[in-house]
């Protein structure tokens, strides 16, 4: 009787990509929290914790990834702090989700399960919207 064992490790490039991940998102669902909480009208509140939610569902996809490949639970810290004034945590927010964009990509190129690779393309194409959202309200404070 034969047996086969089946024993995947993943790169240790994919690991590392995924521990960047979730705090990231780690820290965008606690500084977003705290922007909605500023926002000057219910619309930017609203969409912040839309947004919010957005990094939520990353973070999640990202932890189940990474304990799936691991067979450990992650443990995130938050990686930055959120600026406490209004326009400052959207500028910080901005910049943050379009350096999440080019991070996302680069951590598909390198990804060689398929699961990580579309985790991470899709992730990349939500933080491209959110920051599109972020630039808006940006030029929303500066006409105020």
């Amino acid at each position: 009787m034969y047996y086969y064992t089946w024993d995947y490790r993943a790169p240790a490039s994919s690991i590392a990509d995924l521990e960047k991940a979730i705090n990231g998102e780690y820290s965008a669902i606690a500084c977003y929290e705290r922007l909605a909480g500023a926002a000057p009208s219910e619309e930017e509140r609203t969409q912040i914790m839309e947004i919010r939610k957005d990094e939520i569902r990353h973070y999640q996809t990202f932890a189940g990834l990474y304990t799936s490949l691991t067979g450990r639970q992650p443990a995130p810290v938050i990686n930055e702090p959120c600026p406490s004034v209004y326009r400052d945590g959207l500028h910080f927010a901005f910049k943050d989700e379009q350096n999440t964009v080019d991070f996302y990509h680069e951590a598909a190129d390198r990804a060689s399960d398929p699961a990580v690779r579309q985790a991470f393309l899709r992730a990349a194409a939500d933080e491209q919207n959110h920051a599109v959202w972020f630039l808006y309200f940006l030029t929303q404070q500066a006409r105020e």
